[in-house]
């Protein structure tokens, strides 16, 4: 389920991605909004990113008999002030920052920035550029992407054939630790 707010909560282009409750309070990673969603014993993956959280629930679990109160958890998160990152997790996020990229890597994300994300995140996913090589772009795909059954069909047909046609140095798409 993704949950909106009319806020940033990370840098646009960003996210954080916690698969188990162990990965939130790694540091560099560190998330107390993380820690809490997983409270919850129905949540088994958060994801964070600009102005939305997409909570991956069990199978078990209906989300009409939980939404009331997840949302209700959220507005009291959030007009608690409660911090959603650790500073330290901040910190390292805005230190990792600085490479230079090459002329084809930077159309390579505008091209993902301004066609694909936004369609991605109405999702509640996201798509992240991780490397390119040799011909091939690896992008990470999280939040309600990661596993999907529709990402392999959306990776192969959609942004592997507008990237190749935008870029025509990129032959090959492929989803990076999916």
């Amino acid at each position: 389920m993704k949950f909106v707010l009319n806020f940033e909560l990370v840098p646009d282009g960003s996210s954080f991605d916690y698969a188990t409750p162990a990965d939130a309070i790694v540091e560099g990673k560190n998330s107390p909004l993380a820690v809490e969603l997983f409270g919850f014993d129905f949540v088994q993956r958060v994801f964070i990113s600009s102005n939305f959280i997409t909570v991956t629930k069990n199978d078990e679990t209906k989300w009409e008999d939980e939404l009331f109160g997840m949302k209700q958890f959220l507005k009291q998160f959030f007009e608690d002030k409660k911090e959603v990152f650790a500073k330290a997790t901040i910190a390292a996020y805005e230190a990792a920052g600085g490479e230079q990229d090459s002329e084809t890597v930077i159309k390579i994300k505008a091209v993902l920035d301004q066609y694909v994300r936004p369609a991605v995140e109405s999702d509640g996913g996201a798509i992240n550029f991780h490397s390119f090589n040799e011909g091939t772009v690896k992008v990470l795909l999280q939040g309600s992407c990661s596993g999907c059954p529709s990402s392999t069909i959306t990776l192969k047909q959609g942004i592997e054939n507008l990237l190749t046609r935008m870029v025509p140095e990129v032959k090959e798409v492929v989803a990076e630790g999916v």
